[in-house]
């Protein structure tokens, strides 16, 4: 599981990840929510740039209390499905195009 207090610092700030894409170059993104579905857990991100308008969704993998690693998902159909969760979480607050 997230650590819950990584999560609420999240939260109460604009917090930024940056990660390593499959090119070895450092991205910068934007902590939007943490999903669970089926008893795991999921980030959701967006690119910290003011052109972005995908969200990424990677799967939470604990490491141990204080470290966790980010994996992607090939499922489309489990993307579909976080994507549609967290959707209907933030359903009047933000504009989903």
């Amino acid at each position: 599981m997230a650590d819950e207090k990584n999560i609420e610092e999240f939260e109460n700030e604009d917090a930024l990840i940056t990660l390593v894409d499959d090119e070895g170059n450092e991205v910068e993104f934007e902590f939007l929510d943490v999903v669970e579905y089926e008893g795991e857990e999921y980030i959701v991100l967006i690119e910290n740039d003011e052109d972005a308008d995908e969200v990424v969704i990677l799967k939470i993998n604990p490491i141990d209390d204080n470290t966790e690693e980010y994996v992607s998902i090939d499922d489309e159909d489990l993307l579909q499905k976080l994507f549609d969760i967290f959707k209907k979480k933030y359903e009047g607050e933000i504009n989903f195009q």
